[in-house]
């Protein structure tokens, strides 16, 4: 057994442990430390497998945003988690029926598994050598020559979305004051600050 096998087998119990741990954990704030753990064994996995471009987006956009959101938000928000784990255990007879039965769909698929001829040399024709290009190198021609148009409509739409979002949660409320860029911009630098002579011994009446 090499060093490689010991760091696969490392990274995957750590994965399948840590995971364990987010389901199980009372605390949420621990959950959401073991789910972080989670996607950093996930992010050696990919690099062992050689996608190094996709362990660092699992870490930058996982890790660094989308876990780090879930910590605030856990911490930041006054949670009553006892209520949300009474509700839990209620459905709970339901959730594991439903496990169950996604277990048995699972175990029926891979039990009736089989590769078809020359699947493998057709997955090999699309990926490059690593010896004439590097994968990060040939992801990006992928994304930015051959499929530039599609990778353009895709993040439109993510656009599109994310202001759609925006405008079906925005509500316009009298009692707050919002800011009048417009009304900013034409102001008479002259009327915007007032002096004020104050004596000594004197306060602003």
């Amino acid at each position: 057994m090499g060093i490689a096998d010991i760091t696969f087998y490392a990274f995957a119990v750590t994965l399948l442990g840590a995971g364990f741990l987010v389901t199980v954990s009372r605390n949420p704030v621990h959950s959401v430390l073991w789910l972080i753990l989670c996607f950093l064994s996930a992010a050696g996995l990919f690099v062992l497998l050689g996608a190094e471009f996709i362990a660092m987006l699992l870490i930058i956009v996982y890790v660094g945003a989308v876990a780090v959101l879930f910590l605030f938000v856990v911490m930041m928000l006054d949670v009553n988690f006892a209520a949300l784990r009474g509700e839990m255990a209620r459905y709970f007879p339901l959730a594991a029926v439903v496990g169950l039965v996604l277990l048995m769909q699972m175990a029926l698929l891979f039990g009736s598994w089989q590769e078809a001829e020359g699947a493998r040399d057709l997955r090999q024709a699309v990926t490059p050598d690593m010896a004439e290009t590097h994968n990060t190198k040939a992801l990006g021609m992928i994304l930015y020559d051959q499929y530039f148009l599609l990778f353009q409509v895709a993040g439109l739409i993510l656009l599109v979305a994310m202001i759609g979002a925006i405008v079906l949660t925005l509500r316009h409320r009298k009692d707050v004051k919002r800011q009048d860029v417009v009304a900013q911009m034409h102001r008479d630098p002259a009327k915007a600050m007032e002096l004020k002579d104050v004596k000594p011994g004197q306060g602003l009446g």
